[in-house]
């Protein structure tokens, strides 16, 4: 496969806080383009870190990430977060409390962008919400409102950050759907992260495990079963089959 298929290329990406340890190390990946990518691991496995370089909100010590021939950063270049063609949602959404969900949508748009806000709104399935307050709104509606504003500033990638972890249970399977739904109606490509191994499963089209900065596997969503020799995946695959087993289990015969 040529590099023209894949939206984000990333080679050896080394990120330490402190010059001791690395909260990232050596990370290599290519995304395809249209295709959402689910990165799991624990607190402190360096996901967070992750979606902040590739955002630009944090230097590498080294390494390098490019989208289609730009070079988004290496040792002598680092383009500031609003120089890259990358949407970045917070786990805690960052909704403007002051500001009406339309005028949240259009913060830091050029004036006369009207059009392209009721294109979004559409989009999130939010017409008819856009004169209310974020104080107004469900969190899965505040989540919309969110992704819209990232979404509208016509990004080639989507980066999420826990996306579904402040969700109701029984919302959470709805806006995992909701936002495959938008990703893929929209064309675009998509980096998420999560601790929760059914967000990956339920929407990813492949799926990284990362522990301490490192990949320990990577994997298609339709190989994930396939043998697994590294404890803490294996720990994850156990747990979804007790799970699984639960639920089933728990239906009538």
């Amino acid at each position: 496969m040529g590099t023209d298929n894949y939206i984000l290329q990333i080679e050896e990406l080394s990120k330490s806080y402190d010059k001791k340890i690395f909260a990232l190390k050596d990370f290599s990946y290519r995304l395809e383009s249209g295709k959402i990518c689910a990165v799991v691991g624990e607190s402190g496995s360096g996901k967070s870190t992750l979606l902040k370089l590739i955002a630009g909100l944090e230097r590498s010590d080294y390494g390098q990430i490019n989208m289609g021939n730009q070079i988004l950063c290496n040792d002598q270049i680092h383009l500031s977060p609003q120089k890259r063609p990358v949407g970045l949602v917070f786990q805690d959404f960052a909704l403007f409390p002051h500001l009406r969900v339309k005028e949240n949508i259009a913060f830091g748009l050029a004036p006369g962008s009207h059009s392209k806000i009721e294109q979004m709104l559409k989009a999130v399935r939010l017409e008819g919400y856009e004169d209310r307050f974020p104080s107004e709104l469900s969190g899965g509606q505040e989540q919309r409102v969110a992704i819209a504003r990232s979404l509208v500033r016509e990004p080639d990638l989507l980066l999420l950050d826990e996306p579904f972890s402040n969700l109701d249970t029984n919302l959470k399977s709805e806006l995992r759907h909701e936002i495959k739904r938008l990703i893929k109606d929209l064309g675009l490509s998509m980096i998420f992260i999560t601790h929760d191994i059914y967000d990956a499963m339920d929407i990813a089209d492949e799926i990284i495990f990362l522990k301490e900065g490192k990949i320990v596997r990577q994997s298609p969503i339709a190989d994930i079963f396939k043998a697994v020799k590294d404890k803490y995946v294996q720990e994850n695959m156990e747990e979804l089959k007790r799970s699984a087993e639960t639920i089933l289990s728990m239906i009538p015969k």
